[in-house]
């Protein structure tokens, strides 16, 4: 089977190096394997992710000097498909409403952490009876869908992955996470994982703050019966400060790079290509 790597970047920001170096790495994985090197744009959140910065995302990436095959996938495009498949999970009985705002999860105070860092949900909607979910529902009050963990485990058991190198990884323990937004319809989780086996990737090669996240996208797999990738979880590029790179942090972006007078190969060097 020939390899298939891809880079999936959300467009809700310009690029930075920390993207520059996750897209080089897969291509060159792809090239010095015989593989196919794929680019889909992950803009689920069409309000942020803006036909500009996808065109400027493109441009930056094409100015590394980086070529995928087209079409190019737009995840805003599947917002069917992903809708269809929470309908079959939710016949397997391992969704669930939520109902719950973030200040509503928040007041209930301090309690276990995902692996993220964050407060993770306590379970508030879960424990709602078939008739107040559904009085609630019908009355038109909006909701998000959340993966029952604990009923998704007793049709999976216990879920590995395999990281490059042949060593299986332990999932982690995030509670309930939502796979179906109130706002959007979808959710990160849910739309990479039916995307990846959509176009045949059999490498995900991403940073090493998605390595937690890989064990909900396991659980999706086995839930909608589909095969297991090869998993590699990279290095971040960090900045002065040792903080990893985000837009949410208004990291320099290769744009800025650019008017500065950083040359392509300059910043190829700078990341180790």
């Amino acid at each position: 089977m020939q390899p298939v790597f891809r880079f999936a970047p959300s467009p809700n920001g310009h690029l930075h190096l920390g993207h520059a170096y996750s897209a080089l790495l897969n291509e060159r994985m792809a090239r010095e394997s015989n593989g196919r090197f794929l680019l889909r744009i992950e803009d689920i959140d069409a309000i942020r992710c803006t036909d500009g910065l996808i065109a400027d995302c493109m441009e930056d990436l094409h100015k590394l000097g980086l070529c995928w095959e087209a079409p190019v996938l737009r995840q805003s495009t599947r917002l069917g498909a992903y809708r269809a498949e929470a309908i079959t999970l939710d016949e397997k009985g391992v969704l669930y409403p939520c109902f719950c705002t973030r200040s509503a999860i928040s007041a209930v105070g301090q309690g276990t952490r995902d692996p993220d860092g964050a407060l993770r949900y306590p379970g508030i909607c879960k424990r709602l009876s078939n008739d107040e979910k559904a009085e609630r529902i019908a009355a038109g009050e909006p909701h998000a869908l959340r993966l029952d963990m604990e009923a998704a485990r007793r049709i999976t058991g216990q879920v590995t992955w395999r990281e490059e190198g042949g060593v299986p990884a332990k999932g982690f323990d995030w509670g309930d996470p939502v796979l179906i937004r109130k706002d959007i319809g979808t959710s990160y989780h849910l739309a990479v994982v039916l995307d990846d086996a959509l176009q045949g990737v059999t490498h995900i090669v991403r940073g090493s703050d998605l390595f937690a996240q890989t064990s909900i996208h396991r659980v999706l797999q086995v839930l909608c019966g589909l095969d297991e990738p090869e998993y590699h979880h990279h290095r971040l590029i960090l900045d002065e400060d040792g903080n990893k790179l985000a837009k949410s942090a208004v990291s320099t972006p290769l744009r800025q790079l650019w008017r500065e007078g950083w040359t392509p190969q300059g910043i190829r060097e700078r990341l180790g290509f």
